[in-house]
């Protein structure tokens, strides 16, 4: 059982509400299909590929494998050991309407705070800080879309996929102090974030 009890905001409920009432069934069968994009166990494969294929190469793409993996795990763990601490009901067990409509059910029914698809996102947008702006910007945009399904299948609250985001962001910064990501060489100087 779990130390606290989170319960949604006002805000939370409307907006779940409103989901369960407009969204059509196409847009939750695609928004579905995308979550699989925010997944931790494809997000580790994909992390632990990049990490060996950057192994050899010059230093500055071992640290970016070096953070992807390290980040990427911590965004997999954290959430499980915080949904050991707080419980907060889905959505999806609350808002009925949502199954007529056709929205299965997510996960264990009291684990909906953090997200995690969101805090693995909120962690790849940070690091895509680090790019030039187009790809930054497209990074983002992917980013913060493949969080929204989280909330267009009623797995989770606004209010928990703001969260994560945020988390994810947080740690992903607070990795570099440890791995060095991003390596700047001397022409560059500190003009990255």
């Amino acid at each position: 059982m779990a130390l606290l009890t989170v319960k949604p905001t006002r805000a939370d409920v409307e907006i779940a509400r409103s989901v369960a009432r407009n969204t059509t069934r196409r847009a939750e069968t695609v928004s579905r299909g995308l979550t699989w994009g925010a997944d931790e166990k494809i997000l580790l494969a994909l992390a632990v590929a990049g990490w060996i294929a950057s192994r050899g190469r010059s230093e500055r793409l071992q640290r970016a494998g070096n953070q992807a993996l390290l980040v990427t795990v911590a965004a997999s763990l954290l959430p499980h050991g915080m949904k050991s601490i707080f419980d907060q009901t889905r959505p999806d067990r609350k808002t009925v309407l949502g199954h007529v409509h056709g929205v299965p059910f997510s996960g264990k029914r009291k684990d909906a705070f953090p997200s995690g698809h969101a805090l693995h996102m909120g962690a790849l947008a940070s690091a895509a800080g680090t790019l030039a702006p187009g790809p930054r910007r497209a990074i983002r945009l992917l980013a913060v879309g493949l969080s929204l399904t989280r909330i267009v299948v009623l797995a989770h609250w606004a209010s928990d996929v703001a969260a994560g985001f945020a988390l994810g962001a947080f740690i992903e910064r607070l990795l570099r102090f440890w791995t060095g990501y991003p390596l700047r060489s001397k022409e560059e100087g500190d003009a990255n974030p």
